[in-house]
């Protein structure tokens, strides 16, 4: 048995997924962090693997880009595979001048226009959070690999591209710290099957200064949240 998006079979997937957007990532992740790899996903090139690190057993699933791309696989791993920890890995814009490019953000909870949070809820405004035992080990956990993080609210959006003047500031001014695109359906979702989700960011651009990393910077920085996240799983 496989779900539609998904086509591994029951028992191939760990109980923790990795989910980073881009399914190369989650190729590169597989190819240099994990042993044993098993590649258990090739629908519409969103490559999962299943693998060991340090002993334990880990799986990594590209989600694609958005919120509705993400629903689709979150709710796929946990209602068809009984997944029980989903743990977000991605990039985001920061929207507070002060943080740095390449810092890792943890985020708590993730405000956002998700039009699908607003039908499940009659047009009334969930509090989408992240599970509050796997955001306290993953702080513990930045702590003892000696990696600065942030911790607080972000803002999930289903539009990347926009011609809304001054569209982050009431954000900025409510402390919200970084832009992305999936991570307030996935806590939602998780939320609502009973699984446990948690969301990694690491900052690529800062939208307030215009800061932008290069593809080198990025992917040295990408490796200190992915240090976080496999020694969670």
């Amino acid at each position: 048995m496989s779900s539609i998006h998904i086509e591994a079979k029951i028992g191939e997937i760990a109980e923790t997924v990795l989910l980073p957007g881009d399914p190369l990532r989650a190729k590169f992740v597989a190819d240099n962090f994990l042993t044993d790899v098993v590649c258990y996903n090739k629908v519409r090139n969103m490559f999962g693997y299943t693998g060991m690190y340090k002993g334990k057993r880990v799986s990594i699933q590209g989600s694609g880009m958005g919120m509705g791309s993400a629903a689709i696989y979150v709710n796929e791993l946990i209602t068809t595979y009984k997944v029980k920890n989903v743990i977000r890995v991605g990039t985001c814009g920061a929207i507070q001048k002060n943080i740095k490019l390449g810092q890792v953000l943890l985020a708590m909870s993730a405000s956002g226009d998700s039009g699908a949070n607003a039908a499940y809820f009659n047009g009334m405004h969930y509090a989408a959070t992240a599970d509050f035992d796997l955001l306290l080990r993953a702080y513990q956990i930045a702590k003892d690999l000696n990696i600065h993080t942030i911790q607080g609210s972000i803002f999930s959006t289903d539009t990347f591209y926009d011609d809304i003047p001054n569209r982050w500031d009431i954000w900025e001014k409510h402390g919200i710290i970084g832009v992305e695109m999936e991570s307030q359906i996935l806590f939602t979702i998780a939320k609502r099957l009973g699984a446990k989700a948690l969301s990694l960011l690491t900052v690529s651009d800062n939208i307030v200064t215009g800061e932008a990393s290069a593809a080198k910077e990025r992917e040295q920085s990408y490796m200190d949240m992915m240090k976080i996240a496999l020694e969670l799983a």
